[in-house]
């Protein structure tokens, strides 16, 4: 099943809400959630922003063959790094929510007693 790019960025920000070490959850959130979206499947105003994001997550070189270039560069992240990091994705992701189209009034069925649609949000 393929997941949109909102289902994606949410996964992320779930993964940054969990408990645990920020450095660990910021790796996840890359590894699980990020790192498999194209970012031409991002709003033009997005793209700069998450590729920025995306270098600034994979600009070192792993230093042995137990980590790869995400691990070694959040490793050598400092703590403040990390947050503007992971202050990105939740930036990237309600800038998402509010480029969303509004939700759509679906008629349900019509009422006998006046014959007009009965709407729900969709």
């Amino acid at each position: 099943m393929n997941r949109s790019t909102w289902e994606i960025f949410q996964g992320a920000t779930l993964s940054l809400a969990r408990s645990g070490a920020l450095k660990d959850r910021l790796t996840d959130a890359y590894r699980n959630h990020l790192s498999c979206l194209d970012e031409t499947e991002l709003p033009r105003e997005l793209r700069e922003d998450f590729r920025s994001f995306s270098r600034a997550l994979t600009r070192e070189r792993p230093l042995n063959r137990s980590e790869d270039a995400v691990r070694a560069t959040v490793r050598k992240m400092s703590n403040g790094e990390a947050e503007a990091a992971a202050s990105s994705v939740v930036k990237m992701f309600c800038a998402l929510h509010r480029g969303a189209a509004p939700a759509r009034i679906v008629p349900l069925y019509v009422s006998t007693a006046e014959r007009e649609p009965i709407a729900v949000e969709a």
